[in-house]
């Protein structure tokens, strides 16, 4: 029997959450877990299949876990059934640079990959192409978007588009990798969707570690944690 780590916060929705999956993934073993150091270390349980964040606060246990794997970055998987995508980068602190970005877009090609998926790439910036000079923070995005859609294309072959500040163009064209221009950015893109208009979002995959770990928001509604619990229980069978 395989055993799925979850983290229980303020917010109890998980706890129903875990009924819910339970019901219909009997052979599951889930573990309710109340304190961020204890997750951290669920994480370096080798007896452990998977670990979701659940309810409990992010920083500590991102802090602690960075600690251990530095180069970890995370991608929010949104999958209903008009469209599929991993929104990247998403943790405030994360896609601060072309580099980190594309070490970003690079995890989420071989996450697709592995789920024999032909990956699409979208690239965004905090402006249109022809915003440059409107402010020194929207032209450097506008230049780091152009840097990074040009290092895709060399260094990975897989089809890539700029859309600039036209992330609804992106949806609507079916990329499947989304890629802001930083992880503040990508919050933001990922509350408008998820929290605010309910789009399905099954977590944010974490990469860089030798253990699954799905990173959801403390705020996630019962049907959101169920679809993490039902990823992190999926992916274990990869």
């Amino acid at each position: 029997m395989k055993t799925i780590a979850i983290g229980v916060g303020k917010n109890e929705n998980i706890i129903q959450a875990c009924h819910i999956f339970k019901e219909k993934h009997p052979k599951t073993d889930l573990k309710l877990i109340y304190r961020d150091e204890d997750l951290v270390r669920a994480v370096l349980d080798n007896k452990i299949h998977g670990v979701v964040r659940g309810s409990l606060p992010a920083s500590n246990i991102m802090r602690e876990l960075k600690e251990i794997y530095p180069e970890i970055t995370r991608a929010t998987y949104v999958n209903g059934d008009e469209y599929e995508f991993l929104l990247t980068p998403v943790g405030i602190d994360e896609g601060n640079s072309v580099e980190d970005k594309l070490n970003i877009v690079k995890n989420c090609i071989a996450f697709y990959k592995r789920l024999g998926k032909t990956p699409k790439i979208a690239v965004l910036a905090e402006g249109r192409k022809d915003d440059f000079g409107r402010g020194e923070e929207v032209s450097k995005s506008i230049t780091d978007s152009e840097k990074l859609t040009k290092l895709i294309q060399e260094t990975t072959g897989e089809e890539v588009k700029n859309y600039y500040i036209l992330v609804e163009k992106a949806i609507k064209d079916d990329c499947n990798i989304i890629v802001a221009p930083n992880g503040r950015v990508g919050n933001i893109i990922f509350r408008t969707l998820v929290l605010l208009n309910s789009w399905p979002s099954y977590g944010a995959i974490t990469f860089g570690m030798d253990k699954i770990y799905i990173d959801t928001s403390r705020d996630q509604s019962i049907e959101g944690y169920v679809r993490s619990l039902i990823l992190a229980n999926t992916l274990d069978n990869f």
